[in-house]
């Protein structure tokens, strides 16, 4: 079975959210997945905490031979385990868990 990391849209008119998922070659988009690995949210202000990825799962996937698009591609080499924007995507996340407090 040939996989694909791809983004599934969700959300609704003028308002996406995407799911990254891990997904057979054959289905469509927004179809069936295997497993969700993480999720992409356009519309937050701060670029580096626009994604939330499952690090660890996105790497298993990667290792048995699933094939990631082009924009998943980019998201895992910016914030995947040695993304160049993983410091301040940390830096980011505190900071907006320090004003929800």
């Amino acid at each position: 079975m040939a996989v694909r990391i791809r983004m599934k849209k969700m959300g609704r008119r003028h308002r996406p959210f995407y799911r990254i998922c891990a997904t057979d070659v054959r289905s469509p988009r927004d179809g069936r997945v295997l497993e969700v690995l993480g999720t992409y949210d356009p519309m937050i202000p701060e670029t580096d905490a626009r994604v939330v990825m499952n690090v660890e799962r996105i790497q298993y996937w990667l290792r048995v031979g699933a094939q990631p698009t082009e924009k998943v591609k980019v998201l895992i080499k910016k914030y995947g385990p040695n993304g160049t924007h993983r410091e301040q995507q940390k830096e980011v996340q505190e900071r907006l868990a320090q004003r929800r407090q």
